[in-house]
């Protein structure tokens, strides 16, 4: 027996330290909830559980940022319904407009109804913000941007790049009727332009005077053709040369006395080509010629000439296409070509040789320029790394009324043309506000999807972390409990090693 070391003693202690260290770590896993409570615990489970804490809560706050960019967006969208409201009222003002029962008064009180709603459009575009960001009003850099082609409501072809335009129509035609600015005329002829001499043909080249199909090498030749066959409305002709060989009776004649059979308007069939006849040897015309000199007839103004209504076509095609442009480039300058690209000198009086000649005439000038803001854009950080494609960019184009094409719309003129012009802007206005609320509902519903899936990651990386870091309670509680009460037998034992050395003091006494 020894009274130096007592080793039962330490032994017990030792191991009561031990159950006492594991009871106590057993504890602060059941009251933290975390079995991962310092890197000692789990040194590679803690280093992974916070690269899942980053994350987790990167993606929580880009959901975050998510719903406010969803947010943005509606406001933006909501402000556009407003606007769409107003386009689609001013749209009803200008085909009101248009009518031609309105006096000019009363197109000055659509104007000023029109007035206060581009006013209010405007306003919406500079006060509307979310967060102290205006949405509607674009970015402080200005652009200019080109305005869409107008044909004026003529029938022809519109071809448009980048900056210019061409419109292309048919060539007039003597006797065609054509609708300008919403009244109808009818091309007529100088009375000097049809001589008894003149070549008159339409742009297929089959209609002459009898005597121009007389003597026309391309056509008949006398000396050529005795014997042939030539049908006149509907009746047959056998061609003789002797006038001694004529027989009324069986159609057999000359050619000048077939010639002699055709009338203004009549038809003649030749070697398998058509002729129809516009004027007779003193000329004739379905429509009347102008004897004043100019090109509009003094008594009826709805009779003009090709060249007067070319430049009727070319100004209307102007007042079209300046609706909505800056009032520095309000002056829309268009040059006339012919299908051969000879340009058209309509300033000349008189002279429309060139003109009757061609059979596309093409009216080419610049877009109608307007400056306006550039787009706000800004993009939305939906991810929790630094990654760009985790951006989400939003732009809205300036819609004011100068973005719209609209600035300064007008709806007041003593005919109406005006008002139908700007029908047209305005439908170009509805389809752009249309375009950037598609754009804005899109992204919209891609939000949403971007948050369900941000969620639904946060939902599962919290799953994985919760299986690195959490306390699994029941299992903590059966080692807790195994460690109280290992503990509670190590004091035991304890004391029971510090009464061993007792037996001593008895072999002292």
């Amino acid at each position: 027996m020894v009274v130096q070391h007592n080793l039962r003693a330490m032994n017990a202690n030792r191991m009561l330290g031990i159950t006492q260290g594991t009871l106590s770590r057993s504890a602060e896993k059941l009251s933290s909830g975390y079995k991962v409570n310092r890197a000692a615990d789990d040194a590679a489970g803690l280093s992974i559980s916070e690269k899942m804490r980053k994350q987790i809560r990167g993606l929580s706050q880009a959901s975050l940022n998510a719903e406010d960019g969803i947010s943005a967006v509606q406001t933006a969208e909501g402000a556009l319904t407003e606007v769409h409201d107003m386009l689609q009222r001013m749209n009803e003002l200008a085909t009101k407009a248009s009518n031609g029962t309105n006096a000019l008064s009363d197109r000055q009180t659509i104007q000023d109804e029109v007035t206060q709603l581009l006013t209010e459009i405007d306003r919406v575009s500079e006060t509307t913000k979310f967060n102290e960001m205006y949405l509607l009003k674009g970015d402080t850099d200005k652009v200019t941007r080109y305005l869409n082609a107008k044909d004026a409501g003529l029938d022809g072809t519109i071809t448009q790049n980048a900056t210019r335009t061409s419109f292309t129509m048919n060539a007039l035609k003597l006797g065609d009727s054509i609708t300008i600015a919403g009244r109808e005329y009818t091309i007529c002829s100088h009375y000097e332009e049809l001589t008894q001499d003149a070549i008159i043909r339409n742009m297929t080249n089959d209609k002459y005077t009898a005597n121009d199909l007389l003597n026309d090498p391309d056509t008949l030749n006398a000396a050529a053709v005795s014997g042939a066959l030539i049908d006149v409305d509907g009746t047959q002709y056998t061609i003789v040369t002797d006038s001694a060989q004529e027989n009324a009776d069986k159609n057999t004649l000359t050619l000048s006395h077939i010639m002699g059979k055709i009338q203004a308007g009549s038809t003649a069939m030749y070697n398998g080509k058509t002729y129809h006849t516009l004027v007779d040897e003193k000329p004739t015309p379905a429509v009347p010629p102008l004897k004043d000199g100019d090109d509009i007839d003094d008594v009826n103004p709805s009779y003009i000439t090709d060249l007067q209504a070319y430049k009727m076509i070319r100004q209307e095609l102007g007042l079209a296409n300046n609706i909505g442009a800056n009032k520095e480039n309000s002056k829309v300058d268009i040059t006339v070509t012919d299908d051969n690209g000879t340009d058209l000198d309509l300033s000349t009086a008189q002279d429309t040789t060139d003109i009757n000649n061609a059979k596309k005439v093409t009216f080419t000038f610049d877009k109608g320029q307007y400056t306006v803001k550039e787009d706000f854009n800004f993009s939305l950080h939906v991810g929790a790394d630094a990654d760009m494609t985790n951006k989400i960019s939003v732009g809205i184009k300036a819609l004011d009324t100068a973005g719209l094409g609209i600035d300064g719309l007008n709806v007041k003129d003593s005919t109406g043309a005006i008002a139908t012009y700007a029908i047209d802007s305005i439908s170009d206005a509805i389809a752009s506000v249309s375009a950037q609320r598609s754009l804005l509902g899109a992204v919209q519903n891609r939000l949403e999807h971007t948050i369900n899936n941000l969620d639904n990651v946060v939902e599962n990386t919290t799953a994985a972390e919760s299986q690195i870091r959490d306390t699994d309670m029941a299992t903590e509680m059966v080692r807790y409990s195994n460690a109280n009460i290992l503990s509670q037998a190590g004091q035991s034992m304890l004391a029971q090693s510090n009464q061993a050395n007792q037996g001593v003091l008895s072999l002292l006494g």
